[in-house]
């Protein structure tokens, strides 16, 4: 009884652990690479490369030997007059009541030029779906080292909030004895309360932030928004390591970019829209094999194979020779024209914009950095004029108002700090995605 009991205690346990939540932590590129598997956009862009393919074997095989059968029944239920035997052989070979023709039919086409283009216009649509795939990547990665930059700002924020509300309550106790015992005036504990107050308040935001930057993140890479997900890099080094000076020289090769593949794409699309209306102007011929059984019978008793099937056969050739379309076609022709010469422009204007795109990127990555050594500076100077103030505070030779000062603009550094490691990691991912171009270390 005791080795049962005990049997049931660890089966219950065994569900309670399967049930429970399995937390995942990830690196940053764990995290990408778990994305560009699992985000529910990424999945779809590659099964859009999966439905080209199936379409351009569509294409394809509407140019190879198709096959059909029909079987066509029909009950002439008030006949106009009586069946006639010609071969007196007791079947009705016109005017039966019932009447039953099977066919098989083989047609291929010879030369259709709109196949042709169909063809190629296939292969572009394949094309056009593999570099979507690939930009949709791009913006996942983008989207995933965003999110996790911010789940980091926020983990970091709560640690820097929590340590100066350690450091002001600690301040406060101090003051309110000193007050207490007449040495300080009640205002220096009022300043004191008026700081605390203001920084957990900005703890409390920062932590409902938090939640909302995991769930962001959690919905990006993939996982339901409320899965328990842990990240095990570190901002500062972080930033650090995606301080890539090389990627300021880096070639601006614009032709490389997704976006201009996609716009070179819409442009050869444009192409193939003008040829197939060209095509459309000329002769279309396909070829047909035909063969049929035919079967009349006065009675409905066509499972009786005793009685004969009548077979014949055909095969010929369809020649369509376009020769007017109260100019339909022409208008077709140049409203293609029309469309191709936009797409030229388009394909122009990509290209400008990219290079601004570049440009402007490679400028925002570059002041990242730079504010970034800035920042730290600034963050060592605010901390040192902070504890100096501090000194002088409980010495008696700074006012509360100075202490608040030195506080505030501590608090102001810290959060600026961590921002500009932040900048850094985001604009090097928004510049590697424009050059379409992503560094390894």
């Amino acid at each position: 009884m005791k080795h049962n009991f005990i049997l049931i205690i660890s089966i219950c346990f065994s569900f309670i652990g399967f049930s429970q939540d399995n937390p995942m932590s990830f690196s940053l590129q764990e995290a990408i690479d778990y994305a560009l598997q699992n985000n529910r956009t990424a999945k779809n862009a590659a099964r859009d490369i999966e439905a080209a393919k199936e379409q351009k074997w569509e294409t394809t095989a509407t140019g190879l030997p198709q096959v059909n059968g029909t079987v066509d029944y029909q009950n002439q239920i008030k006949q106009q007059f009586e069946a006639v035997d010609f071969n007196q052989d007791g079947i009705p070979d016109f005017g039966a009541k019932h009447s039953m023709t099977a066919t098989a039919s083989l047609t291929q086409k010879v030369f259709d030029g709109s196949y042709l283009v169909g063809l190629q216009s296939a292969k572009v649509f394949l094309e056009i779906s593999e570099n979507a795939k690939e930009k949709t990547d791009l913006e996942v990665r983008k989207a995933v080292i965003n999110a996790y930059g911010n789940v980091l700002l926020a983990e970091e924020s709560i640690q820097i909030l929590e340590r100066n509300i350690a450091v002001l309550q600690k301040n406060l106790d101090e003051t309110t004895k000193i007050y207490e015992n007449g040495l300080e005036e009640e205002e220096s504990v009022e300043q004191l309360q008026i700081t605390l107050a203001g920084v957990q308040s900005n703890l409390n935001n920062t932590n409902r932030l938090k939640n909302i930057a995991y769930q962001m993140f959690n919905i990006t890479v993939g996982l339901d928004i409320n899965a328990t997900s842990t990240l095990t890099d570190n901002l500062e080094n972080l930033a650090e390591f995606n301080i890539v000076l090389g990627l300021l020289d880096a070639e601006e090769d614009f032709e490389n970019s997704i976006d201009y593949k996609i716009a070179e794409n819409n442009k050869r699309s444009s192409e193939l829209l003008l040829k197939l209306e060209k095509s459309k102007a000329l002769p279309t011929l396909d070829a047909f094999l035909n063969g049929s059984y035919i079967a009349n019978r006065n009675a409905f008793d066509f499972t009786d194979f005793d009685n004969k099937w009548q077979g014949v056969a055909s095969f010929g050739a369809t020649l369509r020779i376009p020769i007017f379309s109260s100019l339909g076609r022409s208008s077709a022709t140049q409203r293609a024209r029309i469309n191709l010469e936009k797409s030229k422009d388009d394909l122009l204007e990509t290209e400008q914009q990219l290079k601004l795109q570049i440009k402007s990127a490679k400028s925002n990555y570059q002041f990242s950095i730079e504010d970034y050594g800035i920042k730290k500076q600034n963050l060592a100077l605010a901390e040192r004029i902070e504890q100096k103030n501090q000194t002088k505070f409980f010495e008696g030779i700074a006012s509360s108002f100075e202490l608040r000062q030195a506080q505030t603009q501590l608090y102001s550094a810290q959060q600026e700090y961590l921002q500009a490691m932040l900048d850094v990691i985001n604009n090097k991912a928004e510049l590697e995605t424009v050059l379409n171009e992503i560094t390894q270390n």
